[in-house]
């Protein structure tokens, strides 16, 4: 039996997959978290593979995965992620995660994934490892979204998608300062002027539907 404790700051994707799990003879969902600092649960109980989202409140992606890898080693670590981006899933890969899928991904992806990291195995998401070649290695100054945080690529992302700072900020369970710093400064990463510009660079590097 592969105990399985979900990550998500989203309650009805949670509830989702746990009704999926029920309906697998070999997943037990031992437990769930809506943010990093809920996963002090880890300390009484180490599931066989803990799945998590990447954008949450507070603490999260590559820093949050650090911090576990320094904690638990030994735990299988299954990225699901909204971001398709190989640099999202590289940095994700980098700071220690198992493996990497995508939200919008099939059932015959994400039930072998899991399977797969809880033997202690790597996974990543079909046609992304080409990807991760090809499209992660350029020169950073041909592709300066590459050198964005994790952080920053989260408020990247928001922004485009057309949330304001205050929405972001509250998102996020930070303060407008602290999203109007990260925005002025992966603006000046990108050598960006306005949120127009902004969403232009995002579409003419498929980062955005």
């Amino acid at each position: 039996m592969i105990q399985i404790l979900i990550t998500d700051d989203h309650a009805i994707v949670r509830s989702g997959l746990k009704q999926i799990f029920q309906q697998v003879a070999d997943f037990e969902v031992v437990g769930e978290a809506s943010n990093g600092s809920e996963l002090e649960i880890l300390s009484r109980s180490v599931p066989d593979v803990l799945l998590m989202d990447l954008d949450m409140p507070g603490i999260s992606g590559s820093e949050l995965i650090e911090r576990i890898r320094v904690s638990w080693p030994g735990l299988a670590l299954l990225v699901l992620s909204m971001h398709n981006e190989p640099a999202v899933a590289m940095r994700a890969l980098k700071a220690g995660a198992s493996g990497y899928i995508t939200k919008d991904c099939d059932l015959n992806i994400l039930l072998p994934a899991i399977r797969t990291v809880a033997a202690g195995k790597k996974f990543i998401m079909p046609g992304m490892a080409e990807q991760m070649v090809f499209e992660v290695t350029p020169d950073p100054q041909s592709a300066p979204h590459f050198s964005l945080t994790d952080r920053e690529m989260q408020v990247f992302n928001l922004l485009v998608a057309g949330s304001s700072v205050n929405d972001i900020a509250a998102q996020l369970c930070v303060s407008n300062k602290t999203i109007s710093t990260h925005k002025a400064k992966l603006m000046e990463k990108l050598n960006i002027t306005s949120l127009a510009e902004l969403v232009r660079y995002a579409m003419q590097r498929g980062l955005v539907s």
